[in-house]
C-alpha cells in the first residue's frame, strides 16, 4: 500500500510565485523605484538626494531672503552715494553671486555622492582569502565565517577596512556607512543636514566651493550694508544709532550676515585645514591623523591638486538602469549578513542586473528527491522502528534546509501529508 501511495507521487511543482519569476519577465522598473537605500530621487532617477531632502528649501530660503532685502531696500540708500550704474552693478553681482551658490547648493545635493554598490549576498570566505573566524556571529546562523575587519595596503601603512552587514561588503579605504542614507559612501565626509545629502568623493569638492562662496557671499552683503549705513549718517548728520534706525534693514543684515559669516567661514577654515592634510571629517574626529600617519597625505600642494583638479570619478550605480520582477522582489536579498542563507542551501539569490531569480540547478532538485526517496525506502523496507499506540511522532525529520528550499517551490504540502502518513501508520 505504501509502495503504490509513493510511487503514484507525482514530481515537485513550481509554485505560482516562482513560476512568474523564473519563467516570465515580469514588469519593467528601474533601479531607483527598488533602491534599498533611503534615497529620494527625482526627475525620474536623474536627481538623487538624502531622506532629509527638505532642509535643501530651508538653506535656499536662508540664501535668498537676505539677497532680496539687500537689492530692495538696501541698494536704495547707495543710489545717493555711487551712481545709478555703480548701484546696478553692486545688485547685479549680489544677485548673480546668490545663483551661482545656489547651483552649488543642488550640485552638491542632488548628485550621487559616491555609493557603493550593494552586494546581492555575502562574498565567499574563499574569494576574499581571508581567514575563517569563529567569532563571527553570523557563523551559528549559517553565515559565510567572514573576519569582522581585513588588513589592505595603502601607500606602504596597513589600513584595516571593516564588513558591512548592510550592504554585504568589505568598505574600500576611506568608505563609512551613512546611518541617514543607508548606504556605503566613499571618502565619506560626514552627512550634511543643511544640503540634505552625504559628503562623498563626487561631491566634496563642490561642498566646499558651496559653503566657501557662501562666506564671500555674506561678506559681500555685510560690507555694502555697511556703505548703506554710512551714506545714511552722512545724508542726514546722525550717529550710529540714528543711522540703524533710518535702514533698520540695513541692521538686521549686518546682525545676520555677522553671524553667519562666522559659521559658514568657520566651516571654510576648517575644510581648508582638512583638505591640505588629505583628511575627512570623519577621519579627523575618530583617528586623529598625523602628518606620519596620514596614509593618504601626498603634500600639502598634492593635496590641494587631488581635491580640485583631480578628475570626479563616474558614479558606480546607474539609477536609470531597467531591471526586471517586482519591487519586492529585486535587491530582496541585500539584508543584514545574519539572516543570509546557509552555505550547505542551494544558492537561489537574485541578480541585480536582469532581476530574475537564478533557476535552482537540476542536482538540487535531485539531492532532495533522494533524500525523500530514502526515508521512504526505509519505511517500505521494515527498517523504521516500531512505535507504540502513544507515539504518533514520526522519528525522522526532513532537514531545515530541505523544508525551506521546498516551501520555496511550494512542495511543504506534500512533505505535510506524508509526515500525516507516517503518523497514522
Amino acid at each position: 500500500m505504501q509502495g503504490k501511495m509513493y510511487s503514484a507521487s507525482r514530481p515537485p511543482k513550481l509554485s505560482d510565485s516562482n513560476r512568474r519569476i523564473i519563467e516570465s519577465d515580469g514588469p519593467t522598473l528601474r533601479v531607483y523605484q527598488v533602491w534599498k537605500g533611503s534615497n529620494r530621487f527625482c526627475l525620474g532617477g536623474r536627481l538623487i538626494f538624502g531622506p532629509d531632502s527638505r532642509s535643501i528649501f530651508v538653506t535656499v530660503a536662508l540664501i535668498v531672503t537676505p539677497v532680496i532685502l539687500f537689492c530692495a531696500f538696501v541698494s536704495q540708500r547707495l543710489i545717493n552715494e555711487f551712481h545709478h550704474r555703480m548701484v546696478n552693478l553692486i545688485v547685479a553681482t549680489c544677485i548673480v553671486f546668490a545663483s551661482y551658490v545656489i547651483f552649488l547648493l543642488f550640485l552638491t545635493s542632488g548628485r550621487d555622492p559616491g555609493i557603493i554598490p550593494r552586494n546581492p549576498h555575502p562574498p565567499e570566505p574563499e574569494d576574499d582569502g581571508s581567514n575563517m573566524s569563529a567569532d563571527w556571529p553570523g557563523s551559528q546562523l549559517g553565515a559565510p565565517n567572514l573576519p569582522l575587519t581585513k588588513d589592505v595596503v595603502v601607500n606602504g601603512i596597513v589600513v584595516k577596512v571593516k564588513y558591512c552587514q548592510t550592504c554585504m561588503l568589505y568598505r574600500p579605504p576611506r568608505c563609512s556607512h551613512c546611518s541617514i542614507c543607508n548606504n556605503c559612501v566613499d571618502r565619506f565626509d560626514h552627512h550634511c543636514p543643511w544640503v540634505g545629502q552625504c559628503i562623498g568623493k563626487r561631491n566634496y569638492r563642490f561642498f566646499f566651493m558651496f559653503v566657501s562662496s557662501t562666506t564671500m557671499l555674506c561678506l559681500y552683503v555685510f560690507a555694502f550694508c555697511w556703505v548703506s549705513i554710512k551714506v545714511t549718517m552722512n545724508t542726514y548728520h546722525c550717529n550710529l544709532w540714528k543711522a540703524f534706525l533710518k535702514s533698520p534693514v540695513s541692521g538686521v543684515l549686518i546682525l545676520y550676515t555677522f553671524i553667519t559669516a562666522w559659521f559658514v567661514g568657520g566651516l571654510t577654515a576648517f575644510h581648508l585645514y582638512l583638505i591640505c592634510s588629505n583628511q575627512t571629517t570623519y577621519e579627523n574626529f575618530r583617528y586623529r591623523y598625523n602628518a606620519k600617519m596620514n596614509p593618504y597625505n601626498l603634500g600639502c600642494l598634492g593635496n590641494i591638486m587631488e581635491v580640485f583638479f583631480s578628475k570626479i570619478p563616474s558614479s558606480k550605480n546607474n539609477f536609470r538602469e531597467k531591471v526586471k520582477g517586482d519591487s519586492s522582489s529585486v535587491f530582496a536579498n541585500s539584508t543584514p549578513l545574519r539572516h543570509a542563507r546557509s552555505p550547505e542551501m542551494p544558492k537561489t539569490s537574485f541578480d541585480i542586473e536582469t532581476g530574475k531569480r537564478r533557476a535552482v540547478a537540476d542536482e538540487d532538485f535531485e539531492d532532495i528527491q533522494s533524500q525523500i526517496d530514502s526515508v521512504g525506502g526505509l519505511e517500505r523496507c521494515g527498517t523504521e522502528p516500531r512505535r507504540t499506540h502513544r507515539d504518533h511522532k514520526p522519528n525522522w525529520e526532513i532537514t531545515p534546509d530541505v523544508r525551506m528550499l521546498a516551501a520555496e517551490f511550494g512542495m511543504q504540502h506534500g512533505f505535510e501529508g506524508r509526515q500525516k502518513i507516517n503518523g497514522v501508520l
